[in-house]
Parts: C-alpha cells; structure tokens; sequence
C-alpha cells in the first residue's frame, strides 16, 4: 500500500543519513522527490537515479536553505518542475558543539542559521503554493535535545527547541486552509555521522535507551510518511518522539 501516491515532496539535506532515508522511503510509497543538497554532488546523483528506480519523479537541487531567496527559489523550480508542492520535510541541518564558555559567537550564529532559519524560510517558501491547494503537510525535523536539553549543545538544543515553538505557530496559524504542521525529535539515529564514534560510546547510548538500540533513518521516515500520509489528516502542531523510549 503506498501511502504518499502522486504526492510531491521536498526533503532538505537529503544526500546523506536520516534525510536520504526519508527520500528512499518516500519513493517508495509513491511520491515525487524534490531534495537538496550542499556539496556532494555524485551522492546526490546517485540517489537520484536509485529513487527514479522506484518509477516516481526525482530531482536533486543545490541549494542552501538558510538562504531566504535560494530557498524561495528552489520552491518555484520545484512547482515548475513538478507541478505543486504537497509535503515539506525541513530536514537540513548542523551540529557545532561546543561548551558555553567554549562556544564561539560563530557556531552559535551558525547552527541557528542552518537548523532554524531555514525551517523558516522553506515554509515560507511554500507557503503560498500549499494556501492555493487548501492543503498540505510541513514536517520539521526537532531532536530530543530541542525536547530536553544537552550539556555542550546550548546551540543545537536551542535551534531544535525553536523548531519546535515554530511548528506549533505555523499549525496555529494554517490549521484553518488544511495546512498541517508537525515535529519529529529523532533520539540516537545511527548514520555515517554516529559510524564515526567510539563502539563503547555507541554502546553507552543504546544501553540509555528502553529498547537497547539506536533507531535507524528509516526509523525517522516511517514517522514522516505516517504525518505526511491522509492517515495522520487529524494530527497537527504536535512533536512525535522517535527515540526509542529515551525520553519516557
């Protein structure tokens, strides 16, 4: 059963990890793929023909979504391109580490830029397209340190927080054209970033974590096609934990 058939979905920061898994499995439940990507351009056009490989439209753009007019760009393309917008997935997004006394006015400018502005700016971006349709889907990708905190990520928690607060106000402010808006706060996903961590480290966290494992990105995707599908038309302004029982 594919739930997002002839649907037409923009996922930022798609090339890699938990953004790639959410394209993957969005094709294969039927849907056009628009996704962007920073700088890997052969992992963006290898993705791009395995997703055709489903036989759904697929295309991959360069663009930097915490740029306000790349963003209103990259929507308008995508419309020329396929024809409407009906899922937004803000997926794209950074980490710079760092405790407080350590943490320079850069990073810290830096990461509410990527994981917050351009939550921002790509619904706007949409905006206008989705209020034409009377309908829509927008998933913001949170994390359980916007939910809970983290020592050494006063940046990052503060931007997933902030994504957070938004979503609620866009579903405020759209419930009424049929406009939905939703959060997923991941836990502990493991991709090529986590890949790079001590096992004993891996091992701390999974052993943290009622169900003993790390979650996957498709994990994350199965929760984007469940908000993005008709199967969630009364769910709204809510932030979805997929993290294992790390917060219960």
């Amino acid at each position: 059963m594919k739930l997002l058939e002839g649907k037409t979905a923009i996922i930022t920061g798609a090339s890699r990890g938990i953004g790639r898994g959410i394209a993957i499995v969005f094709a294969q439940h039927g849907a056009n793929v628009a996704f962007t990507y920073s700088a890997s351009v052969e992992a963006a056009q290898a993705l791009e023909e395995e997703l055709k490989g489903y036989g759904i439209s697929a295309k991959g753009y360069q663009s930097n979504a915490a740029d306000f007019n790349e963003a209103q760009k990259l929507a308008d393309d995508v419309v020329a391109t396929f024809g409407t917008i009906d899922i937004l997935i803000n997926n794209a997004g950074i980490t710079k580490d760092n405790l407080l006394m350590r943490i320079s006015e850069e990073d810290f400018d830096k990461v509410i830029e990527v994981n917050l502005k351009s939550v921002f700016n790509m619904t706007k971006a949409v905006q206008r397209t989705m209020l034409k349709a009377r309908s829509g889907s927008i998933i913001n990708m949170s994390s359980v340190v916007g939910v809970k905190g983290n020592a050494g990520q006063t940046n990052y928690a503060a931007s997933k927080a902030g994504v957070i607060g938004f979503t609620k106000s866009v579903a405020l402010e759209l419930g009424s054209r049929n406009i939905r808006c939703n959060a997923i706060a991941p836990g502990f996903i493991e991709t090529e970033m986590t890949g790079k961590l001590p096992e004993d480290v891996v091992k701390g966290w999974a052993e943290a974590i009622p169900l003993k494992r790390g979650g996957s990105p498709e994990d994350v995707a199965n929760a984007c096609v469940f908000l993005a599908s008709d199967m969630a038309a009364y769910i709204t302004g809510q932030t979805l934990n997929v993290d294992g029982g790390m917060l219960t």
